[in-house]
């Protein structure tokens, strides 16, 4: 039987494999879409599931968590790979210096449970180097990539508050969701200091669109959506990508390397099936990767050959280098004195909160630290009186004391933006296997001097916010969060116009394998303070055009 060869292969369905497989399957290119875990519906979905109905409340057993990792454990999310599971996909860091990597292996990767914050970067943000040394340049600029801000936000649904601000640039947003109680009062407070406060931008339906329904305001985003209301791959992007009948999808297939030909050209990928542990191959004119920032790189320094002994594409020697992951800012929780034995209403629904952009380094440099930070303001009435735990009590006065706080909370922390170094980076660890046999990663990370300012004035910023808003501070720390915990890993195959140090082209093109693309968040020079899958989404259908258009001229 003659082997298929693909015109392209994506290796990934989580935002950016999602969203080439549509670009390019509306191109009429005939792709294989390839995923390391199970195939997963809405209709699968405990959204709407109480803690009483589980036998640990949803949390899972201790036993489990520690064999698994807790989010893995979740009985709310009982799905294999939902979060990967540590026993089959471990990885290794130095001691004393952790990197906590929270994954997903299943159709739709972490668009099935992310937050869904959906910022634009600001031109500064892409030409930070230039105003203050530190780093790189992206090699293109905001207006590049303003109309596909501007596609993806029309497609997906976002909702927010327009505000004519430089550092969070409006977009194409749909209505958004009312204010809290809380965040009337926590507004002015902001106003008072000069500084804004925002509605959170998200990729949640606040009215029906494309066949989607709008948020019913459940509360169970984390769960994941049993009707589409936010976007994920499975709700939005893949059906329109099935539908165009150029599209094969093909989960619980892992993949171990790219294939390369004589000529050190991209052939296809070489996987193991999930369930048999079987090895196979598939054969493809272009690769597409776009498993997520560390996968995607670990497929790629697995992929040796006499042409690239140090992995693909890895002349310039920094494939692997320059790994971010932005950092979160203490956490301060209080409650507001006007909303104290307050009526309970159902706060937690539209399940985000309000946001505070960057102030500093706008106008004009802080004296003590480079680029910045904006503050997640968040509170209201939740399902679970999580301010229960910042106090001692008990019997039928703690309870009161609780219910009286529940309305009244506000919880505040910082989001900001770390500088990418060399001394950054990941590994293949020869030591450390996966399930399948698949060399694992070593993962080093260092934090920098200005990470710790940053945190300093972060911290101070927000304590003085919360003083400004007369709130009663319940509880306080203003330590950085571990490496890792924020889930908005990038790097380690950066773009970049000068092949001796960069990976990948503008068009995430590899300088050296044109037809080999990466188009997940890998490829960032720098990373803002703002959430990336917006920027992912739009970098990904930018990519995924040019190589539409390559293709037809021969050039791939």
């Amino acid at each position: 039987m003659a082997t298929t060869i693909y015109d392209v292969v994506i290796v990934g369905t989580g935002a950016t494999g999602g969203m080439a497989a549509k670009v390019l399957a509306e191109h009429g290119l005939q792709t294989l879409l390839l995923e390391s875990g199970p195939s997963i519906s809405s209709a699968d979905f405990l959204t709407h599931s109480m803690p009483y109905e589980f036998p640990f409340r949803g949390s899972g057993s201790p036993s489990k968590a520690r064999r698994v990792g807790r989010a893995a454990a979740s009985e709310r999310t009982p799905f294999v790979g939902y979060h990967a599971e540590n026993d089959q996909h471990p990885y290794s860091f130095p001691e004393g210096n952790p990197w906590a990597w929270s994954h997903s292996r299943i159709l739709g990767g972490r668009t099935l449970h992310w937050g869904r914050q959906s910022l634009r970067l600001a031109e500064y943000d892409f030409k930070g180097a230039s105003i203050d040394g530190q780093g790189v340049d992206w090699p293109f600029t905001y207006s590049d990539l303003e109309p596909y801000y501007d596609k993806v936000e029309e497609y997906i649904g976002v909702q927010g508050m327009y505000e004519g601000l430089p550092q969070i640039p409006d977009g194409k947003f749909f209505p958004p969701f009312a204010f809290n109680c809380y965040e009337h009062l926590m507004k002015k407070a902001a106003h008072k200091m000069g500084w804004h406060l925002t509605a959170l931008r998200t990729a949640q339906l606040s009215r029906a669109h494309r066949g989607r329904p709008a948020c019913h305001y459940c509360g169970s985003c984390g769960s994941g959506c049993d009707i589409g209301a936010f976007f994920s791959t499975i709700a939005v992007t893949l059906p329109d990508a099935l539908a165009t009948g150029n599209l094969k999808l093909q989960t619980d297939s892992v993949v171990r390397h790219v294939l390369i030909d004589k000529e050190g050209r991209p052939k296809g990928v070489g996987y193991h099936d999930r369930l048999t542990k079987n090895y196979r191959e598939v054969f493809a004119k272009v690769v597409v990767l776009a498993g997520s920032t560390l996968e995607s790189t670990r497929i790629m320094l697995n992929s040796t050959s006499p042409r690239y002994p140090n992995g693909l594409a890895n002349s310039s020697g920094v494939l692997g280098h320059y790994l971010t992951d932005h950092i979160s800012v203490g956490n301060i929780s209080g409650a507001l004195p006007d909303l104290v034995g307050g009526t309970i209403l159902n706060e937690d629904g539209k399940s985000n909160g309000s946001y505070i952009p960057r102030f500093q380094n706008i106008d004009k440099p802080h004296p003590d630290f480079v680029r910045g930070y904006g503050i997640m303001v968040k509170g209201g009435a939740s399902s679970f009186p999580g301010q229960a735990m910042s106090f001692d009590g008990f019997g039928a006065a703690y309870k009161r004391k609780i219910k009286a706080l529940h309305p009244a909370m506000v919880n505040v922390y910082a989001r900001g933006e770390p500088l990418p170094v060399y001394g950054s980076y990941i590994e293949i660890d020869r030591n450390l296997v996966d399930h399948w046999g698949i060399p694992s990663l070593h993962i080093h990370y260092k934090r920098t001097d200005n990470d710790e300012k940053i945190r300093k004035h972060a911290y101070e910023s927000m304590l003085e916010l919360m003083h400004t808003a007369k709130l009663e501070i319940l509880s306080a720390r203003d330590t950085l969060s571990t490496p890792g915990t924020i889930n908005h890993e990038m790097g380690t195959a950066r773009m970049g116009h000068d092949p001796k140090t960069n990976v990948l082209d503008a068009y995430n093109q590899a300088h050296d394998a044109k037809n080999l693309f990466v188009v997940d968040a890998s490829c960032w020079p720098s990373s803002g303070c703002q959430n990336p899958t917006l920027t992912m989404l739009a970098i990904a259908w930018r990519a995924s055009d040019y190589l539409a258009e390559q293709y037809r001229k021969g050039e791939l």
